[in-house]
């Protein structure tokens, strides 16, 4: 079994720094992953690096890198590694961020290409220090993939956009296949787990997409282990099917650092199941849940079923 626990690096975190250490739960044997060794991931690797790219693979210590870089799937992370934000599950660096690289949209269109994508994913650290939240450089980036792969779809996780006015019109503008914006957890966490956030914002921000965009394919993800109660978890999904949302993905939080937000308890697999079929029988058209479910683990795959329940529908 394979800990991903971070225990060095305070850098990364400096507003996490003076926190009380919080020992992590110990893992049960339904949370495996493998060590990344294999030469596709080393490949992948190799072409982040030359065209100077980030994933959230990486930053956020996703305990399924080794299975997707093998694949030659990864989830590019756009606007740099550093988010104006500091979210108590989260990994990513905080900080000031560097401007915008104007080249990175091409870049993201070449590594693309090389690796071959039928679908790509396509996220952000938040970036609250620009005007419009990075929304024009996600609309770049998704022009740039479809001049350079034209076939590949296209799917966005992107942030909140809090008080950034017309900064999700112009992503849905430029028309990714999926618009993906994670709620992350149950509204009575906010305060502890996303403190920057807004719960309701982030419904009202994906029930627009849908008022935009009818046709486009919407996700959320929430995870769980966090102190929420099994109720609160079924009233979210309610949330979302009042906001239309498509696609609903849960997993299992995993505590990066003694710093971080600790695991409040390991949600066994058959509650994921009954979460799943309960998400099914409220009208989601594709549910993702499982102790490794990440919102972009297997998310070509998922989003042919995705996009086939729709059909099947009509």
């Amino acid at each position: 079994m394979v800990v991903v626990l971070d225990t060095t690096d305070r850098s990364r975190h400096p507003e996490k720094a003076h926190r009380p250490d919080k020992p992590p739960l110990k893992k049960p044997d339904w949370i495996r992953v493998k060590a990344p060794v294999s030469a596709g991931y080393a490949a992948t690797r190799d072409i982040m690096r030359a065209n100077n790219l980030h994933t959230v693979c990486e930053e956020a210590g996703c305990p399924n890198i080794g299975e997707c870089w093998e694949k030659k799937h990864a989830t590019f992370l756009i606007m740099g590694d550093t988010c104006t934000r500091a979210c108590a599950f989260c990994n990513v660096k905080t900080g000031l961020p560097a401007p915008l690289d104007s080249n990175e949209p091409a870049h993201v269109a070449q590594a693309t290409a090389t690796l071959g994508l039928a679908h790509i994913v396509v996220t952000s650290v938040d970036r609250d220090d620009l005007a419009d939240g990075g929304a024009a450089h996600f609309a770049s980036v998704i022009r740039a993939i479809r001049d350079a792969c034209p076939t590949t779809t296209i799917e966005v996780l992107t942030p909140d956009f809090l008080r950034k006015d017309g900064a999700l019109e112009l992503v849905v503008g430029a028309r990714p296949d999926v618009f993906n914006h994670n709620l992350e957890t149950v509204p009575s966490r906010y305060l502890t787990v996303r403190p920057g956030a807004r719960y309701f914002h982030s419904i009202r921000l994906l029930q627009q997409v849908k008022e935009i965009d009818p046709a486009m394919f919407t996700k959320s993800g929430i995870m769980v282990g966090l102190g929420e109660e099994r109720n609160e978890v079924l009233q979210v999904m309610d949330d979302l099917r009042s906001a239309n949302v498509d696609f609903l993905t849960i997993g299992q939080y995993l505590q990066p650092t003694r710093k971080h937000h600790e695991v409040m308890r390991f949600v066994a697999p058959d509650e994921f199941k009954a979460y799943e079929t309960i998400a099914y029988a409220k009208g989601f058209l594709m549910v993702s849940a499982s102790p490794l479910t990440r919102s972009s683990h297997h998310a070509g795959d998922d989003f042919a079923r995705m996009k086939a329940a729709r059909a099947a529908q009509r």
